[in-house]
C-alpha cells in the first residue's frame, strides 16, 4: 500500500508539471548608457570589483554631472549611506525581476515610488560613500545577483576600459530650432566653441533637431549674447545665440550635453 501511495504521489507531480509549466523568463529591458543623449564616458570594469560584474563611469571634471536612468521603471531606493559603501545611491526597478543601481552620488532627483523614462535625471556624479574620487558606480541585476551590463543588447567590455556614447533619451528628450542669420550661412563646430574646428554650415532658416545643449564660448548673434550652443550631430554644434527655439535659455526637457 505504501508504493501505491508513493506512485500516485510521483504521478500527481508529473501531471501538475504539466498542467502548470514554469513561466518562461522575461527579456531583459534594453539599458542604454546612464548620461545624457550624446555624452561620451570612459568606462572600466575589473574583476576585483565589489560586485565584480559594476561599471565604473569617469570622464573630466565629472563631478555634478547629470546621471539619468538607463531604462524605465519605478524608483524603489533612494538612500543615503553617509561616509560608507554606495553613499548616496538610487535603484530602479524594472520589472521582471530586473534592477539598476546608481551610486556615489552627492544629490538626488528623485524620490521613491516615481515613475522614469530613459534620460531621467536621478541625480548627479559625486564622491558620497566608499568612493575615492568623483565618478558613478552603476549596476544591472537580475533577482538580486549582479550580472554582466549590456548596452542596447550589447555586452559591457570585460575587462578593461572601454569608452561608451549614450544614446540615451536622443529620440524623445531633444529639441527643435531653426536657424536665423539674416542670411549668412552659420558654422557648425566640431565642439561648444569658435575655437573648434569648422565642419560644415547650415543655411539660414534651416530647421534644425537639437539632442543635447552645453555651455561652450559665448556669442553674440541674432538673439542676443549667449554661451549656449546646440548639438546638431554627433561632433556638431552650433551658437544657440542663432537659433530660435521658442526658449530663453536652455530648452526645457532638452539634455545636457
Amino acid at each position: 500500500m505504501r508504493k501505491r501511495w508513493i506512485s500516485l504521489l510521483v504521478a500527481g507531480v508529473l501531471v501538475g508539471g504539466v498542467l502548470a509549466p514554469a513561466s518562461p523568463a522575461l527579456a531583459a529591458p534594453t539599458f542604454k548608457v546612464p548620461f545624457p543623449c550624446g555624452q561620451s564616458w570612459s568606462g572600466q570594469t575589473r574583476s576585483g570589483h565589489s560586485p565584480a560584474n559594476a561599471v565604473d563611469f569617469n570622464r573630466t571634471d565629472d563631478q555634478g554631472d547629470p546621471v539619468v536612468a538607463s531604462a524605465p521603471g519605478t524608483v524603489d531606493r533612494v538612500t543615503d549611506l553617509g561616509g560608507t559603501s554606495y553613499g548616496k545611491y538610487v535603484r530602479i526597478n524594472h520589472g521582471g525581476g530586473y534592477s539598476t543601481y546608481y551610486a556615489h552620488l552627492n544629490g538626488f532627483n528623485v524620490s521613491v515610488g516615481q515613475t522614469v523614462g530613459y534620460g531621467k535625471v536621478l541625480g548627479w556624479v559625486g564622491t558620497t560613500g566608499g568612493s575615492t574620487g568623483p565618478h558613478l558606480h552603476y549596476e544591472q541585476r537580475l533577482d538580486g545577483a549582479d550580472i554582466k551590463v549590456r548596452f542596447n543588447g550589447t555586452l559591457a567590455l570585460y575587462w578593461g576600459t572601454k569608452t561608451y556614447t549614450s544614446d540615451n533619451g536622443c529620440s524623445s528628450g531633444g529639441g527643435n530650432g531653426t536657424v536665423d542669420t539674416s542670411g549668412t550661412p552659420l558654422t557648425v563646430r566640431s565642439g561648444p566653441g569658435t575655437g573648434y574646428a569648422s565642419v560644415g554650415t547650415v543655411a539660414d532658416g534651416t530647421r534644425v533637431t537639437i539632442a543635447c545643449q552645453t555651455s561652450g564660448t559665448t556669442v553674440t548673434g541674432t538673439y542676443g549674447t549667449s554661451s549656449i550652443w546646440d548639438r546638431i550631430g554627433s561632433g556638431r554644434y552650433i551658437a544657440d545665440a542663432y537659433v530660435y527655439t521658442g526658449s530663453d535659455g536652455y530648452i526645457p526637457g532638452v539634455p545636457r550635453c
